[in-house]
């Protein structure tokens, strides 16, 4: 008997009709189940592994992982909360984390600032050690403790074994100028207070002018009060090099270790007319002292004739005394070096330096 072709395409439309209801229905269950579905990382006494499940909450999905918690464990967050997708679901058992020794398999030292409660756990373990092949990463040993860099202080939990650890983990070296207390090799205990301070110390160098002196010659070949500029001064440079140390990055202190002349001031010259011994004059500069040897009232000066009487008066006091010259210098901008006996005559010898007028 001979079908009809009208019969044979409606067979064929009925059957690609119910295999397109069942693969829609297929599609649909499928994408319900995914939907429903969610991807967690369960952290167990800190070891993660990672869950798919249907839970629609935390404690759901304890009791589908056979979990039983005893009085004091720790859930984070708690078992009524509903499960997400991408969730971190930490089980902490009452004692685990204060006392179990580091594994072999430990992931290092480490720090976490800002983070509280059991999830600080989980923000301290390398993500790439949670779903590794090899061994699960094991419990450590955490503490807490307060740690101040620079003036900041920092609350923090770490696994790190001594203060040194501690600080590495921070990204800080202390090297042997620094301060830190405890002692780098101490033990870290919990509740540690831990300061460090950044001592430096650098070499700075710094360009100081060097001010002319004005050098006064008196001459009878120009009429009484009458001043004319031989040559005109000119000042000077030297190269100062500091030894610096700073303190938390703050300069605290800094010590001259060299001074180098690099241009040397140029005295200007003054002549002034009166009637007078040609060969007087005067000159106004800051005056040094240094070790001469003797005790006796005697200078260095750069260019006066050895054996002039030279008068010196400090400005600041009006202190005088009088020198013979018997030595040359200095070179370096100031106009005079003094024994020690003729600088204490105007000075105290701790202050090193003071303005003076020469009479000649």
């Amino acid at each position: 008997m001979r079908v009809r072709p009208t019969r044979v395409r409606r067979l064929r439309i009925r059957k690609a009709v119910e295999s397109a209801a069942l693969a829609t229905a297929m599609l649909v269950v499928g994408t319900l189940y995914l939907a429903v579905q969610k991807q967690v990382t369960l952290v167990v006494d800190g070891r993660p592994e990672s869950v798919r499940t249907l839970s629609g909450s935390v404690g759901e999905l304890l009791d589908s992982r056979g979990i039983v918690l005893d009085a004091g464990d720790v859930v984070e967050p708690p078992a009524a909360t509903p499960l997400a997708d991408g969730m971190t679901v930490v089980v902490d058992t009452d004692g685990v984390v204060a006392s179990a020794p580091r594994a072999s398999s430990d992931v290092g030292v480490w720090v976490v600032e800002g983070v509280s409660g059991p999830l600080l756990r989980v923000a301290a373990q390398p993500t790439e050690n949670w779903f590794s092949a090899g061994e699960p990463v094991g419990p450590s040993r955490v503490v807490s403790a307060r740690v101040v860099v620079k003036g900041k202080e920092h609350d923090v939990l770490t696994n790190a074994d001594t203060v040194r650890e501690l600080l590495s983990a921070m990204g800080i070296e202390p090297d042997r100028s620094d301060r830190v207390h405890p002692s780098p090799k101490a033990p870290l205990h919990v509740g540690e207070f831990v300061r460090y301070v950044d001592v430096e110390y650098r070499t700075r160098e710094v360009h100081v002018p060097i001010p002319f002196t004005t050098l006064t010659t008196y001459s009878s070949r120009l009429s009484p009060g009458a001043e004319r500029i031989a040559r005109y001064g000119k000042d000077g440079l030297v190269l100062e090099t500091y030894r610096v140390k700073m303190v938390d990055g703050e300069v605290v202190d800094r010590m001259l270790v060299s001074r180098h002349v690099l241009v040397s001031a140029l005295p200007e010259r003054r002549v002034v007319g009166r009637s007078a011994n040609p060969t007087s004059g005067t000159q106004v500069g800051e005056a040094s002292w240094y070790y001469t040897g003797g005790n006796g009232l005697t200078a260095a000066h750069p260019s006066l004739p050895f054996g002039t009487v030279v008068t010196v008066t400090n400005l600041a006091n009006g202190s005088s005394v009088q020198v013979v010259i018997n030595d040359r210098g200095p070179f370096g901008g100031r106009i005079i070096d003094l024994s020690p006996r003729a600088f204490s005559a105007i000075a105290t010898l701790s202050q090193g330096v003071c303005q003076v007028r020469l009479t000649w």
